[in-house]
């Protein structure tokens, strides 16, 4: 059994279908979505009911969240800000409500899975360093879980302490506990543009991150043509 679990696909089309190319070469059998399929691109439709279609475990994200809202979006950064407009206007009241439906937080067989903090799913915080994990960890009761919305992979193992890992694949230690961030489909940024998600192998206990190149020019065009901001086709070059 080998999970492919994938998140922040951030409605990059090119990205997604690349992420799902591999996935299918690399003998994947079950699919997890860790959340925030829509937002920042220009495609949240087709990459929602792709997912949807899947028929796979998917938490909320933030950007999902905001996106079924009518509330305003002053908190957010101007980019975000006009990128949620645009997707709230093109999403059908059927795509935004099976969005609402989603939960926050959802056991997978033996791991869990949370778009952002265990301790406080719905705030949104950022698990950037072992001392933000640490608050997870104290409410992690399996083995492994899965996160993502900092866009950056890693992994954090705790046994008498907590540590990131540097490896980008990692074997599952008997007595340790693991938080992983399985990196964005559709938007990384972590300085390295390529899309980003993890294999969960169960029977040889292992985690692989895996980063591949897609269609970047095209899904920059889409972002151009539908007019959102031209910085957030920018900076997919860039992943930043």
């Amino acid at each position: 059994m080998r999970y492919a679990i994938f998140g922040d696909i951030h409605a990059n089309w090119e990205a997604l279908q690349t992420v799902m190319g591999d996935s299918q070469e690399q003998d994947c059998t079950h699919y997890v979505c860790l959340g925030d399929i829509v937002g920042y691109n220009a495609d949240p439709g087709p990459c929602l009911d792709y997912v949807r279609e899947m028929n796979c475990p998917v938490v909320k994200g933030n950007h999902d969240e905001e996106a079924t809202q009518e509330r305003d979006l002053g908190e957010l950064n101007p980019l975000a800000e006009s990128a949620l407009i645009w997707t709230r206007q093109n999403l059908s009241e059927d795509q935004k409500q099976w969005l609402r439906e989603l939960k926050l937080v959802r056991q997978v067989k033996d791991f869990t899975i949370v778009h952002a903090t265990l301790d406080s799913p719905g705030s949104w915080a950022y698990v950037s360093n072992r001392f933000d994990a640490m608050a997870s960890f104290s409410y992690q009761f399996t083995q492994l879980c899965f996160y993502g919305h900092t866009h950056t992979p890693r992994i954090y193992e705790k046994d008498d302490t907590v540590r990131c890992l540097r490896e980008t694949e990692a074997q599952i230690r008997r007595g340790s506990k693991y938080f992983i961030n399985v990196g964005s489909v559709g938007q990384p940024r972590d300085g390295d543009w390529r899309a980003s998600y993890a294999i969960y192998d169960v029977e040889k206990q292992t985690i692989t991150i895996r980063r591949l190149e897609y269609d970047l020019r095209t899904a920059q065009q889409k972002i151009r043509d539908v007019g959102l901001p031209p910085v957030l086709a920018e900076r997919l070059a860039l992943g930043r």
